[in-house]
């Protein structure tokens, strides 16, 4: 193992998750990244070294260069591991590389929902006192980390195929929540690439592996392998039975082989999480873990952050902030709030990457059913180069062909959008900002402006 890494944008959720693991097994870290984060916070009180601003200088003679898809060649401090001589990795080779270390490896997959699979069972695991290790997308709530290294027998990750780069893991357990297109920059063919992928990614891991897969998803339902098991709402190894939702939460029975298994309540809303929760239950009692010790904590798992997640309240209005991005995932967040009666809810979509918006167009537009108001911000590019008439103003313009929801483009930085959308929210709204870039901080300008007009009033 080595001992000295330097992290090339190592504020992001997922590199800082891979930089605190690399720091609680003694390793000495060090990074860069273009803005302060709350992330290289608890970084540099861990004791890693952050830069702000990317230069050459920044990179030491004798690390271990760590890198994601997005930073490219002309990067400085790529260059400058170049000319040094030095092991560039990508981050998938780090996970890997900790994957390997001794333990029994619980893997999440899929289009949608990885990183809440991925939390719930690093979530129970925990408060059950197994004391797992784990590496997820998002921050854990009440534990409030997306990584931790401990002593217990489990090591949970989300497993990335955004890339293709998945066919590097060999997990003892892989659950695939779902399959559907997706990163068309990558996967040219669509759902047929990433099918090829999945297959070659299951060809490879141990015989002993076995993989956990979505029956009532057309696209996982084409893998096919002697090491899968299903699950699902009927007919799988794994169902879901006498299912109920309530206002407190949902409540269903969980059967293996046609035989009973356990009782499970959860409390994070909507269809998709009864099968989140049912994968990660089949995950643990494949591994042999007492169901008992861990059904309760399903119980009190809120949800990832950015996952549905009440950021802001202020004058009867609510925000929310969702990481939904692909229109499978808006449709499955807006469902979530369904029900709110009395509500008037506003969908806030920021596009992420001009790709996704082109190949995706058609589906985005038939995504947003239910709401009473859309608002799209400008494209957040995701260091992508524009595309051509792939842009907001032009996607508002024909979702307002489409629908018959009240739809607006507000241009600018989400500090622009907040000011614009400000002063027509009323008691009894609820917003949703929805996207993978900015817009998480859209609930954050939303007060700033409130205070702005307190201050003025005054």
């Amino acid at each position: 193992m080595n001992k000295k890494y330097y992290f090339i944008a190592i504020g992001g959720v997922g590199m800082s998750g891979l930089a605190k693991y690399l720091l609680e097994n003694g390793c000495e870290v060090s990074g860069s990244d273009i803005v302060d984060s709350k992330y290289i916070d608890k970084l540099r009180k861990l004791g890693a070294k952050v830069y702000i601003g990317q230069k050459k200088e920044n990179v030491p003679e004798d690390a271990v260069i760590v890198a994601s898809t997005a930073i490219r060649e002309n990067n400085p401090e790529m260059i400058r591991a170049k000319e040094l001589g030095l092991k560039v990795y990508h981050r998938s080779d780090i996970l890997a590389e900790i994957s390997r270390w001794g333990k029994f490896f619980l893997g999440f997959s899929g289009t949608h929902g990885k990183t809440t699979t991925s939390g719930l069972c690093s979530y129970v695991l925990e408060k059950a006192g197994l004391l797992p290790s784990y590496v997820v997308g998002g921050i854990i709530p009440d534990i409030g980390t997306n990584a931790h290294c401990q002593n217990g027998k489990f090591f949970c990750a989300e497993l990335d195929e955004s890339d293709g780069t998945i066919v590097k893991y060999s997990p003892n357990i892989c659950v695939v929540n779902n399959l559907e297109a997706d990163h068309l920059d990558f996967y040219k063919d669509g759902l047929k690439s990433i099918l090829e992928t999945f297959e070659k990614f299951i060809s490879h891991i141990p015989n002993s592996s076995i993989v956990l897969i979505n029956k009532d998803c057309t696209g996982a339902k084409q893998l096919h392998g002697h090491k899968t098991l299903t699950f699902g709402l009927s007919d799988a190894d794994y169902t879901a039975k006498n299912i109920e939702f309530k206002t407190d939460g949902t409540t269903f029975d969980v059967y293996y082989k046609d035989k009973f298994l356990t009782d499970l309540k959860i409390i994070i809303r909507g269809k998709h999480n009864v099968y989140n929760a049912l994968s990660v239950m089949a995950s643990l009692h494949q591994a042999g873990v007492d169901i008992e010790k861990v059904k309760p904590h399903f119980a009190t798992f809120t949800g990832m952050g950015r996952r549905f997640q009440k950021v802001g309240e202020f004058d009867g209005v609510t925000v929310y902030d969702d990481y939904a991005h692909h229109p499978t995932e808006i449709k499955a967040t807006l469902s979530s709030a369904l029900g709110m009666t009395g509500k008037n809810v506003i969908a806030v979509f920021q596009p992420h990457r001009y790709t996704r918006l082109k190949n995706l167009w058609n589906e985005f537009l038939t995504s947003f059913e239910g709401v009473d108001k859309v608002v799209v911000t400008d494209v957040y590019s995701a260091s992508e180069d524009v595309i051509e008439g792939i842009n907001s103003e032009n996607f508002v313009k024909d979702l307002s062909a489409n629908c018959r929801i009240p739809c607006e483009y507000i241009s600018g930085s989400i500090a622009d959008v907040a000011r614009v959308l400000y002063p027509s929210l009323k008691e009894n709204d609820v917003v949703i900002g929805l996207g993978a870039g900015t817009i998480t901080d859209l609930a954050k300008e939303l007060i700033a402006v409130k205070n702005e007009v307190m201050e003025i009033a005054h």
